[in-house]
C-alpha cells in the first residue's frame, strides 16, 4: 500500500492529460537534442583543439539569452505558450537539419556551428521561459513541482542515453547521423504540442515600457526574501559549477588521454546521477520546499568537483561525476519549485525569465571562465577552480546572509 502511494506521489503530474502529450513528446526530442550536444562540442574540439574556442561556443549558445531573457519575460505571458512552443521547435528543427547538410557536404567550419548555436540560443531564449511558465497551465500549482521534477527526469534520461548513442553513432556512422537524428525528433514533440487542449492563460497588463516592466520583476524578486536568496545562490552555483561539458571532452581527450567512446559515457554519467536527483525530487514533491537542500547540494557539488582534481582513474572520476549530475539536479529543481511556488501568475513570466537567464544566460560567462583557465593554466585544472570558486562564494553568501539577519534582529 505504501509503494502504491509513493509511486502515485513519483508520477502524479501524468494523470493531465495535456502533460502526458507534453512529456511524451519530450520524451523523444530531448534524446535527439542530447545526441546533438554531445556530438557538437566533440566536432568542435576535433576541428579547433582549442578548450577556448569550445568554451566559447558557450557564449554563442547562451549568449542571446544572457542579452535578451529578461526582455522576453515580459512578453511571455501576453501570448499563447502553446503556440510559441511550436514556433521554437521549428525553429530548432531546422537549424539542426542545416547544420546536418553542411557536414554532411564536408563543408561545415568553426563559424558555421558558431552561428547556428546563436540561432539556437535565439530560439531558446524565448523557449525557456515559456517552457517554465508553461507547467502551471498543464497541471495547475498541486502538481507543478511533481511536473517539474518529472520533465527534469527526461531531460536526464536523454543526457544518458543521448551521449552514449551518440558515442555509437560517431564511431560507426559519423557525426552527420547525430545531427539529423536531433532534426526529426522534433516531430513527435510537435504533434505532442498539437495535441494539447488548454486556455491560454494571458496576462494583459497597462504597462507599455518594458525596461520598467523588466524592473518592476526585478523589484518583485529582491522584495522576497525566499526569491532573493535563491537567485543569489543560484547565480554562483550556474555560472561556476554548471561547465561540465566544456570540462569533460578537455579532461578525456588531454588528462586520460581517451576517445569519444569514453567522453560520451562521462555524459551519460553525469546524466544518470541528474536522473536520480530528478526521480529523488518527483517522489518528495509532496513534502514542499527544502531551502537546506539548495545550499547542501552547492557545497557537495564544489567538493564533488574539488576532488576530481586529485584523481586519475577514469571509472572513480565517473562515480565523482555522477554525483555531481544529482547534486546539480536536485539544486535546480528545487531552485525551480521556489521560484514557481512564491510568484503570482501576473509576475510568473518574467521570474522564469530570470531562472532561465541564470540557467542558461550564465553559460557564456561560465563557459569562458573553464575554458580560459584550461587554455593558460591546463586541461587538469577546470573542474578545480571550477570548485573552489564556487564554494569560496557559496560560504561567503552564508555568512553576509547570517550577519545581515543578526544586525536586522
Amino acid at each position: 500500500m505504501k509503494l502504491r502511494i509513493k509511486l502515485g506521489d513519483t508520477f502524479s503530474s501524468l494523470k493531465h492529460r495535456n502533460f502526458r502529450y507534453f512529456w511524451t513528446g519530450q520524451c523523444i526530442s530531448l534524446m535527439g537534442t542530447w545526441v546533438q550536444r554531445t556530438a557538437q562540442a566533440w566536432l568542435v574540439y576535433s576541428i579547433t583543439k582549442s578548450p577556448l574556442l569550445l568554451g566559447l561556443l558557450g557564449v554563442f549558445q547562451f549568449g542571446p539569452v544572457f542579452l535578451l531573457s529578461l526582455f522576453v519575460g515580459v512578453f511571455v505571458d501576453r501570448f499563447s505558450k502553446k503556440k510559441l512552443l511550436i514556433l521554437t521547435q521549428i525553429i530548432f528543427m531546422v537549424q539542426s537539419l542545416i547544420l546536418t547538410y553542411l557536414i554532411w557536404i564536408h563543408a561545415v567550419k568553426y563559424w558555421h556551428i558558431a552561428l547556428l548555436a546563436s540561432i539556437f540560443g535565439l530560439a531558446q531564449t524565448l523557449d525557456m521561459p515559456v517552457r517554465q511558465s508553461f507547467f502551471v497551465e498543464l497541471v495547475g500549482k498541486e502538481d507543478l513541482m511533481n511536473a517539474i521534477s518529472l520533465n527534469s527526469t527526461i531531460t536526464n534520461l536523454a543526457k544518458i542515453i543521448g551521449p552514449s548513442v551518440a558515442g555509437i553513432l560517431m564511431v560507426k556512422l559519423g557525426v552527420t547521423a547525430c545531427f539529423f537524428i536531433n532534426g526529426i525528433s522534433f516531430i513527435p514533440v510537435i504533434y505532442g504540442l498539437m495535441q494539447i487542449k488548454v486556455k491560454a492563460n494571458i496576462q494583459k497588463r497597462n504597462h507599455e515600457n518594458v525596461l520598467k516592466e523588466i524592473k518592476d520583476g526585478i523589484d518583485y524578486i529582491i522584495e522576497n526574501d525566499d526569491l532573493k536568496f535563491t537567485v543569489m545562490l543560484m547565480i554562483i552555483v550556474c555560472i561556476f559549477s554548471a561547465n561540465s561539458e566544456v570540462i569533460i571532452p578537455v579532461l578525456v581527450s588531454e588528462v586520460l588521454k581517451m576517445g569519444a567512446k569514453e567522453y560520451s559515457f562521462l555524459l551519460s554519467a553525469f546524466g544518470f546521477g541528474a536522473l536520480c536527483g530528478a526521480i529523488f525530487m518527483a517522489s518528495r514533491s509532496r513534502h514542499g520546499l527544502n531551502k537546506n537542500i539548495l545550499i547542501a547540494d552547492s557545497i557537495l557539488i564544489s567538493l564533488a568537483q574539488i576532488f576530481i582534481y586529485f584523481l586519475k582513474q577514469y571509472y572513480i572520476i565517473a562515480v565523482f561525476i555522477i554525483f555531481i549530475g544529482l547534486f546539480y539536479m536536485t539544486f535546480l529543481n528545487m531552485s525551480n519549485s521556489t521560484l514557481q511556488m512564491n510568484t503570482t501568475n501576473e509576475y510568473r513570466g518574467r521570474v522564469m525569465s530570470v531562472y532561465t537567464l541564470i540557467v542558461s544566460g550564465s553559460a557564456p560567462i561560465g563557459n569562458s571562465f573553464a575554458g580560459t583557465v584550461m587554455e593558460k593554466s591546463g586541461p587538469d585544472i577546470g573542474y578545480l577552480m571550477c570548485g573552489l570558486v564556487t564554494i569560496v562564494l557559496v560560504v561567503s553568501l552564508l555568512l553576509f546572509r547570517k550577519i545581515n539577519s543578526s544586525n536586522i534582529e
